[in-house]
């Protein structure tokens, strides 16, 4: 499949052009102009472009892709980064923000799916869009049921605050960082948070707010939209793809 296509077509299913990020996204390095195999991993890092390299992949999807805010030089590690997908000649496609929040094949869309959990609204805008969602259980379910859920579908969560009901009603779900999201969840009448990490200004919120939370690691909780972009490739265009796991206990 030509790259230019795939691209048009993953610029069009995520709403790349419409959707405010903190660096620009989509394709960011060009490489060649065949595609024939599919690599993704959640950050672009050096362990997962090798990955990508020695699965044979001609296109790399990532989630956190090369560029935040504030142009870099191209020197150090990131330089020699750029180098070696410009060398290898291996197309990089990044989908952050757009990825998080998309409805089918997003972070947040996967998790509520794992979990067993209906998307019922939006929460946490960012520059006029809602990046994560609010959800409700599919049946009774206590936060153990959920915690369990977690656990099966991912790994153990790296912390857990019980200090909301233990029958869950409503969940904030926000892949990644969204610690800070504790007082949004908490207007939209969410008794519960699932997350990936927090940081130690909110350190005693949740008590405070009597409210549930799972913080399952950043990593682990956006490892999820990409293997489902990817299968969503394979499906329409029949692209083999593989996920390469370069994780972060974080």
């Amino acid at each position: 499949m030509l790259r230019a296509e795939i691209v048009a077509y993953l610029d069009n299913l995520l709403n790349i052009a419409a959707i405010p990020d903190y660096g620009p996204q989509g394709l960011q390095v060009e490489g060649r102009a065949e595609v024939h195999r599919v690599a993704v991993a959640v950050d672009v890092a050096h362990a997962a472009i090798d990955g990508a390299l020695a699965a044979g992949a001609d296109l790399l999807i990532v989630h956190h892709g090369l560029f935040w805010g504030e142009a870099r030089r191209l020197v150090g590690a990131f330089g020699h980064k750029v180098r070696r997908l410009l060398t290898a000649d291996l197309n990089l496609y990044a989908a952050h923000l757009a990825l998080d929040l998309h409805p089918t094949l997003g972070n947040n869309a996967e998790l509520c799916r794992l979990l067993g959990l209906r998307p019922v609204g939006t929460y946490y805008p960012y520059k006029g869009v809602d990046v994560g969602l609010v959800a409700e259980p599919v049946g009774t379910m206590t936060f153990d049921a959920l915690l369990a859920a977690f656990t099966a579908a991912l790994q153990p969560p790296l912390r857990v605050t019980a200090f909301g009901p233990e029958v869950v009603k409503r969940v904030a779900v926000c892949s990644g960082d969204a610690g800070r999201t504790l007082e949004a969840a908490h207007a939209q009448g969410c008794d519960t948070l699932v997350t990936g990490e927090t940081d130690y200004t909110v350190a005693h919120l949740a008590e405070e707010l009597g409210m549930n939370v799972l913080y399952g690691g950043h990593y682990a909780t956006e490892t999820l939209g990409v293997q489902a972009l990817a299968r969503h490739l394979q499906d329409q265009f029949g692209l083999p793809w593989g996920f390469v796991d370069v994780p972060v206990n974080l």
